[in-house]
């Protein structure tokens, strides 16, 4: 009878699974995750593919390019307005950001972007962040 102990896989921390997202950002590149078994991209990151089940995905880099699904302003008087996005990315995955850079009054629905890279704070992480193209 086979040891239960040996033939389980040694489970993944999921924070471990992100861990090259964020190097990526450092280098100003957009990562998404690709499944190997069906092909499908999807993002958030996720160790299974949400379509298939699949457990053999993998990091794939992106363009960074996408157009504006949805966005909201925040507007404060005496103060820039701040602006959060659902980006649609040229390879089909949608991800949640902020549009930079940008009049909020001239976004539109449909509006071509394209990402930068940015730290808010000093000590923070480098940061997928979108401007108009």
């Amino acid at each position: 009878m086979a040891d239960v102990k040996q033939a389980r896989p040694e489970p993944r921390s999921p924070q471990m699974d992100v861990e090259a997202f964020w190097a990526a950002t450092e280098r100003e590149e957009l990562l998404i995750k690709e499944c190997r078994d069906c092909g499908e991209p999807h993002f958030y990151p996720r160790m299974v593919c949400p379509h298939c089940l699949s457990d053999r995905v993998e990091w794939k880099a992106v363009s960074g390019r996408g157009e504006v699904y949805s966005y909201s302003t925040l507007m404060r008087k005496g103060e820039p307005g701040h602006t959060i996005a659902f980006v649609r990315l040229e390879e089909g995955v949608t991800l949640m950001s902020n549009i930079v850079d940008a009049d909020p009054q001239r976004l539109s629905i449909g509006q071509p972007v394209r990402a930068v890279f940015r730290r808010l704070k000093e000590d923070g992480p480098t940061l997928p962040l979108f401007i108009p193209a």
